[in-house]
C-alpha cells in the first residue's frame, strides 16, 4: 500500500512541474467529434488548433469550392449560354438544370456554393474545359500553386472518384485562397438568392445548405459536404471584434455544434495586430522636375488575426512600378505596401502621393531643339 501511494505521489509531482502552457492547452481542448478538423487564420493561415488535420479523406461537396474559385477566374461570368445536356444529367443534389436551359458561369456559381448543385459543377466544368477530367487537371493544377499537398480533385462535384481527397488543412487553405476573392465571399456568405436562369430564363430562389449562417453570428461562409463515404464536411468562416478564423471539419456527425464551440474557443486565442507601416516610401520618378516622389501608406481596412502578438512579426515590401510618371496629383495611388506571414500574402495596403509631381517641360523642349538642329542639318546637306 505504501508503494502504491508513493508511485502515486510521484505521478502528481511530474505532473505538476509540467509547463503551465501544456497543462492549460491540455485543459481547454475542445472536444470535436470530427475525424479530423483545423481553425486557422483567414488571414495569416496560422493554424490556431487541429486535430489529425493532414490526413487525406474524402471531402463530398466542399470540392465546389475549387470549381467555383476556378468558375468565378475564368471570367466571363455574365455571358449566356445553354447548359451540356450530358454534364448535368448527374446524381445527388441540384439547382434545377435541365436540358436546354439558358445560364450564366455567375448562376452556376450560385448554383454550386448555396444548394450545392451537382448538376452546376460538372456545367462549369465542361463550360471551363470542355470536359470534367480536363476541368480536373485544372484543379489539381491550382491546388499544387497552393500548397495542397494532401489533395487530388478527380471530379468537379464532390461526388467520389478514385483517390478524390483532401485533409482538413488543405481544405482551409484553399478556402482562405477563395474568400480573398470578393465575388466568391459575396455569395458564400448569402442565405439565399434570386436568380434568372431556364429555357426561356425565369426567376427562382436558391437556398444555401450552410445552416450556421443563421445560427452563429458572424459566419459568411463556406460551403457544406456530405456523401455516404465522406460523412458530413463543413467548411465555414466566421468574423468577430475585427478578427477572421476558417474552421473545416471532415466526417462529423456533430458539425454545426463543433464549429460553434471552435469560434468560441479560437477568438479568445487570437490578436488583431496592426503591422508597423513606414510613416512614408520615396517612389522613383520619371519626367518630373524631381527624380522621386514621395507616398505615404493608406489606411488598413482592418487588423491581422494572427496568434502572433508582435508587430513586428510581419515581412512589409512595396510594390510599385519601375518608375512613376509624371505628372502626378497628391492623392494619387502610387503603388502598395505588401504585408506577409513567414512568406504568405496577407494583404496589400495602397501608397498614395504625398505630393504632386508635374512634368518637366524643359527635358521635352531640350529634345525638340535637338531634332530641329538635325533636320535643318540634313536639309542643308540634300539641298
Amino acid at each position: 500500500m505504501n508503494r502504491i501511494y508513493g508511485i502515486i505521489a510521484a505521478v502528481l509531482i511530474s505532473v505538476g512541474s509540467l509547463p503551465l502552457t501544456m497543462q492549460n492547452v491540455s485543459a481547454e481542448q475542445p472536444q470535436v467529434s470530427a475525424r479530423a478538423a483545423v481553425l486557422i487564420s483567414a488571414d495569416t493561415g496560422e493554424i490556431v488548433w487541429e486535430n489529425n488535420s493532414g490526413q487525406k479523406l474524402p471531402m463530398a461537396s466542399t470540392t465546389k469550392i475549387m470549381t467555383t474559385l476556378l468558375c468565378i477566374e475564368s471570367g466571363g461570368l455574365d455571358e449566356q449560354f445553354v447548359v451540356d445536356s450530358e454534364a448535368i444529367k448527374v446524381e445527388g443534389s441540384s439547382m434545377g438544370l435541365q436540358e436546354g436551359d439558358i445560364v450564366t458561369k455567375y448562376a452556376l456559381c450560385c448554383g454550386m456554393l448555396l444548394p450545392s448543385g451537382n448538376d452546376a459543377a460538372n456545367a462549369a466544368a465542361v463550360r471551363i474545359a470542355g470536359s470534367i477530367e480536363d476541368f480536373a487537371v485544372l484543379m489539381n493544377d491550382r491546388a499544387r500553386e497552393l500548397g495542397m499537398s494532401k489533395t487530388f480533385f478527380v471530379t468537379p462535384s464532390g461526388l467520389e472518384g478514385e483517390g478524390h481527397g483532401s485533409s482538413a488543412y488543405d481544405m482551409a487553405v484553399l478556402a482562405r485562397e477563395a474568400l480573398r476573392n470578393d465575388i466568391f465571399r459575396d455569395i458564400c456568405s448569402k442565405s439565399r438568392i434570386q436568380l434568372e436562369y431556364g429555357n426561356p430564363p425565369y426567376n427562382r430562389w436558391l437556398k444555401n445548405t450552410n445552416k450556421l449562417l443563421d445560427m452563429y453570428e458572424g459566419t459568411y461562409g463556406v460551403k457544406t459536404g456530405f456523401t455516404d463515404e465522406a460523412g458530413r464536411c463543413l467548411v465555414s468562416a466566421c468574423e468577430r471584434d475585427g478578427k477572421s478564423l476558417i474552421c473545416v471539419t471532415l466526417n462529423d456527425k456533430n458539425d454545426w455544434q463543433n464549429h460553434m464551440a471552435l469560434y468560441d474557443q479560437g477568438f479568445s486565442m487570437v490578436k488583431s495586430v496592426s503591422p508597423e507601416l513606414p510613416e512614408n516610401v520615396e517612389l522613383p520618378l520619371a519626367g518630373g522636375k524631381n527624380d522621386s516622389i514621395i507616398a505615404v501608406p493608406g489606411e488598413m481596412s482592418a487588423g491581422i488575426t494572427s496568434l502572433a502578438s508582435e508587430p513586428d512579426s510581419f515581412d512589409i515590401e512595396t510594390v510599385s512600378s519601375p518608375f512613376i510618371y509624371a505628372p502626378v496629383r497628391k492623392g494619387d495611388e502610387v503603388g502598395s505596401l505588401r504585408i506577409s506571414f513567414k512568406g504568405r500574402e496577407v494583404c496589400q495596403v495602397p501608397l498614395i502621393a504625398a505630393e504632386d509631381a508635374e512634368i518637366n517641360r524643359k527635358a521635352p523642349e531640350q529634345k525638340r531643339s535637338i531634332a530641329d538642329r538635325s533636320l535643318s542639318v540634313l536639309r542643308r546637306i540634300f539641298s
